[in-house]
C-alpha cells in the first residue's frame, strides 16, 4: 500500500522555501514558428506560480514519466495527496485518498514477432514487426497466432440509428478488418468518436479475430518514426474481463502509412485513393481484400495495481450535498522510453501535469471562497489514461460515491496554453445542457467557446470525460480555443508533431502562457460552482445519443 505521507513534508518544504518558483523560471529556447505570438511574460500571478510549481514537481525527472503503477508515479501521487491535504480536501477513496485498480500489464516484443500477407496467388510477402506494422499491446490479451482473411470496412463505423453503417451486409466472422481513418462530414466527432471506441467489442461479437488500422498521412498525428519508439511501452489492461472492451485473443496492428498500399494490391483500389476520399470526409467503399495475414506474436502478461486519487470538497446545501460534480484529470504519462535527442524520460509536462496542476488550482479557488458551492465537488485524479482511460473507466463503474450521484465531469487533459486565452474548446457541448451553460459563464468572462477545428482526431474518446459519457453522466473537457488556417493551429500542429509523447515535453520548453493558463482555470471554476449551485442537474439535449443508455451497456 502507498505510504500518503512518505514524500508529502519534502515536497511541501521545497514549495514553501521557492524551490518551486524558482523551478517556474527555468524556460529555454525550443522550435518556433514565424507567425508565433510574443512569448510570455514573467509569471506574475500568485495562482500561476503555483500551478507552475506543481507541474515541475510532478514532471520531474525524479518521478520516471509517471508511468502507471511505477515507483515514479506513486511518488507524484503522494505529492498530489499532500496537495489534498494543503486544501484541506477530505479523502474520498476507498483507502484514504485512494482507490487502488487492479491490472495486468502485457508486453509485445515487436522484434520476435511475425507477420506475412499471403495473397491469392499464394504469393508471401513478409511484414517487419515493428518497423512495418506495430501489434497494439493494450486493451486486451493478443492471440498467440492468427491466420485470416482481410477485408476493407471503410471508416468502421456501425451507425445505423444516423443512417450511416459501415458494417452493412459484411460478414466478418473469422476475419480481421482493415479501417482507415476520419468519417463522413455530416457526423458529429462525439458520434464518430463513440463508435470508434465501441469498434473492437463490435467486431469481436461479430466474430471478427482483429483489426487493422490505417491513418492517412494527412492524418497522422504523430509521426511514424515516433509511433516506433512508443509501441515498446508496457501495455496495460483492467484486471477484471467484463470491464475490458477488446475481447481477450484480438489481434490489433498498425500499418506504416508507406507500406498501406501493399494491403489493396489486386483488390482495384490504392491506399492513395481511398486517403483522397478520407481526407475529404466523403463516403468510403467497403471490400473483401484478395488477401490474408498470418502472424505470431510474442507476449508476456504480469499482475499490477496502481492507485486512483480521490478527494472532495463537502456542499454546502443538505439537499444538495449527496450529489457531486467531478473535476478530472489523469497523473500518468509514458514512464521511461526510447531516447529522443539524447533524452528518455517522458516527462508529461503538458500531458497531464499540467492538467493536473489545473485541478488543484480550481480545488484552492472552490475551497477557499467564502462559500462552498451547494453541491459536493469531487477531485479525480485517475491513472492509466495513457493505457486507454482505464482509471476513469474504472471510476465511473466504480465511483466512490453512490451510483447515479454523479451529476457531471468536467476534465482537463493537455488544455495546452500556447497562446493568450480568447477562446475555450469544450469538448462535448453540443450534446448537454452543460454546452450552454458554458456558452453562458464565457460570455461573462469575455470568452468564446470554439468549435472543434479537428474533430476526426477522436478528441472526445481520447480523454476521460468518455469513461464518465459512457455511464450516462454529461461531461466537458477543455482546451485553449484556436481554429484552422491561424497561427495557433499551426503551434499546436508543431507542437504535437515535436513534442507531444515526447521526452520534448519537459520543463525546458518555452512558449508556455502561465498567466494565460490560469484563466482557463478562472473560467472553469466559475463554471463549476454554476453548475454546482443550479437546483436542475444537466442533462442530455435530445439530439444527443448519449441520452439513451451508454454503448457499453446497450
Amino acid at each position: 500500500m502507498l505510504n500518503c505521507d512518505r514524500h508529502a513534508p519534502t515536497v511541501l518544504r521545497l514549495v514553501r522555501s521557492g524551490v518551486g518558483a524558482a523551478l517556474a523560471m527555468l524556460s529555454l529556447a525550443a522550435p518556433g514558428h514565424a507567425d508565433t505570438p510574443a512569448l510570455p511574460a514573467q509569471t506574475t500571478s500568485s495562482a500561476a506560480a503555483q500551478w507552475w510549481s506543481d507541474i515541475s514537481t510532478i514532471a520531474a525527472d525524479s518521478n520516471e514519466g509517471r508511468l502507471t503503477g511505477s515507483a515514479g508515479y506513486l511518488r507524484a501521487a503522494d505529492y498530489v495527496i499532500s496537495r489534498f491535504k494543503a486544501e484541506r480536501l477530505k479523502p474520498a477513496g476507498v483507502d484514504g485518498y485512494l482507490q487502488p485498480v487492479a491490472f495486468e500489464q502485457q508486453v509485445v516484443d515487436q522484434a520476435a514477432s511475425r507477420a506475412a500477407l499471403i495473397g491469392s496467388d499464394g504469393t508471401t510477402t513478409a511484414l517487419q514487426i515493428g518497423t512495418d506494422a506495430l501489434i497494439g499491446p493494450g486493451g486486451a490479451r493478443r492471440p498467440a497466432q492468427v491466420n485470416a482473411p482481410l477485408v476493407f470496412i471503410g471508416y468502421g463505423l456501425h451507425l445505423p440509428k444516423a443512417g450511416y453503417d459501415d458494417f452493412a451486409g459484411l460478414d466478418l466472422k473469422g476475419k480481421i478488418a482493415v479501417v482507415i481513418s476520419g468519417g463522413p462530414a455530416n457526423l458529429s466527432a462525439a458520434v464518430k468518436s463513440s463508435a470508434r471506441f465501441d469498434r473492437a467489442r463490435l467486431l469481436g461479437k461479430l466474430g471478427a479475430v482483429g483489426l487493422i488500422t490505417l491513418t492517412t498521412p494527412h492524418q497522422i498525428e504523430i509521426p511514424w518514426s515516433r509511433q516506433k519508439l512508443l509501441i515498446g511501452q508496457i501495455g496495460v489492461y483492467l484486471a477484471d474481463p467484463q470491464l475490458r472492451d477488446t475481447p481477450d485473443g484480438f489481434f490489433n496492428a498498425g500499418i506504416d502509412p508507406d507500406k498501406a498500399d501493399m494491403l489493396f494490391k489486386g483488390s482495384g483500389h490504392t491506399f492513395a485513393e481511398l486517403c483522397a476520399l478520407a481526407d475529404a470526409s466523403q463516403n468510403v467503399p467497403t471490400f473483401a481484400l484478395p488477401m490474408r495475414l498470418t502472424a505470431s506474436v510474442a507476449a508476456h502478461h504480469i499482475a499490477m495495481t496502481s492507485p486512483n486519487l480521490i478527494a472532495k470538497l463537502d456542499g454546502s446545501d443538505p439537499a444538495l450535498a449527496g450529489q457531486y460534480l467531478v473535476i478530472s484529470a489523469h497523473l500518468d504519462h509514458l514512464g521511461i522510453g526510447a531516447p529522443i535527442n539524447g533524452h528518455s524520460i517522458y516527462n508529461g509536462a503538458m500531458d497531464d501535469a499540467s492538467g493536473v496542476a489545473s485541478v488543484l488550482d480550481i480545488a484552492h479557488r472552490l475551497a477557499s471562497a467564502p462559500t462552498r458551492p451547494r453541491r459536493s465537488v469531487l477531485f479525480v485524479i485517475v491513472t492509466a489514461e495513457e493505457k486507454g482511460l482505464l482509471g476513469s473507466h474504472y471510476y465511473a463503474v466504480h465511483p466512490t460515491v453512490p451510483k447515479g450521484s454523479i451529476i457531471a465531469d468536467f476534465n482537463f487533459d493537455m488544455p495546452l496554453p500556447l497562446w493568450p486565452l480568447k477562446s475555450v474548446i469544450a469538448i462535448g457541448e453540443g450534446e448537454s445542457t452543460l454546452g450552454a451553460d458554458a456558452r453562458a459563464v464565457a460570455a461573462k468572462q469575455g470568452l468564446a467557446l470554439a468549435p472543434d477545428p479537428l474533430p476526426d482526431r477522436n478528441t472526445f474518446i481520447r480523454t476521460d470525460l468518455f469513461s464518465f459519457v459512457r455511464e450516462g453522466v454529461p461531461a466537458l473537457a477543455f482546451k485553449f480555443g484556436f481554429a484552422r488556417d491561424t497561427p495557433e493551429f499551426q503551434i499546436e500542429h508543431d507542437w504535437r508533431a515535436n513534442r507531444y509523447h515526447a521526452p520534448a515535453d519537459d520543463l525546458q520548453q518555452s512558449g508556455i502562457f502561465r498567466d494565460e493558463a490560469v484563466k482557463l482555470d478562472d473560467f472553469v471554476a466559475a463554471l463549476a460552482r454554476h453548475v454546482a449551485d443550479d437546483p436542475a442537474r444537466p442533462t442530455w439535449l435530445s439530439t444527443s445519443i448519449f441520452k439513451q443508455p451508454a454503448p457499453a451497456s446497450r
